[in-house]
């Protein structure tokens, strides 16, 4: 369920604990849950998986500890997902997804972060299938101790540092070849209860024809890895930096 090698424990250092060192990444859907089914045959809970894990032998060549929620085709409850990351303190937390629609025409990569109302009915209908998985919906009242948490997240500067995240994600991803759909927020259910900043990419559209030929290809997928791994790395320099902590990883440059 955890798999990722962890890091040697530290030796109590200030640095050490504060410094961007552990990322969870979530690979949607999973087991009995499919997620969407595509066109050229491809089916989402795989495809994540396999992008998920070229990201995460990246940053792990890159120093970081990287904590997966599921490493295998095995369904995940929404409540463990939640639990991997809060258990692992993680630093950042990314949620990685295929869209789908029910025309062929829509195509390009989105990344979101947490939000109790949707940008646009676009954004809507992405959450609402996405929390289709889990059988929930966002929490619509005040009273419900989720929103109250959420509430916490839009105190703090979570919020910010999530979309900040996801702004980077975007830029990577799309210069990396596919068409860009900008960054947007709603109410993803597996973003709201993680207490670290939290975004969830969208790789591209698999009914679509030409991102489903795209997605196919191991080149696109290593892209697409590579472009997700950078944001996650130049995240963390930046996150770095505004504590003054030197880059303890030489390798972090672009392209190595």
């Amino acid at each position: 369920m955890v798999a990722a090698p962890a890091a040697a424990d530290g030796d109590g250092d200030d640095d050490a604990r504060d410094r961007f060192d552990t990322v969870v990444l979530d690979a949607g859907h999973g087991g009995e849950d499919e997620g969407a089914r595509g066109l050229r045959g491809i089916v989402e809970k795989d495809l994540v998986l396999d992008i998920t894990q070229r990201v995460a032998r990246r940053l792990e060549q890159r120093g970081l500890r990287v904590v997966l929620t599921r490493n295998d085709d095995v369904t995940v409850p929404l409540e463990t997902r939640t639990s991997i990351a809060n258990d692992a303190r993680a630093d950042l937390f990314v949620s990685v997804h295929a869209n789908s629609h029910r025309t062929r025409d829509p195509r390009g990569i989105e990344t979101y972060f947490a939000s109790l109302e949707a940008s646009d009915a676009e954004a809507r209908r992405v959450a609402e299938r996405e929390n289709q998985a889990f059988g929930s919906a966002p929490p619509a009242s005040r009273g419900d101790p989720l929103v109250a948490l959420l509430g916490d997240l839009i105190a703090t500067e979570h919020l910010v540092e999530s979309q900040h995240f996801a702004r980077l994600a975007q830029e990577q991803m799309a210069g990396s070849g596919g068409v860009s759909r900008g960054v947007r927020q709603a109410p993803f259910v597996v973003l709201m209860g993680v207490q670290m900043p939290a975004s969830l990419v969208e790789i591209g559209f698999i009914s679509n024809p030409a991102d489903a030929k795209a997605l196919r290809e191991r080149e696109r997928r290593d892209a697409l890895a590579q472009a997700l791994a950078q944001a996650v790395l130049e995240y963390g320099r930046r996150y770095d930096a505004k504590r003054g902590l030197a880059e303890p990883r030489t390798s972090e440059r672009e392209g190595s």
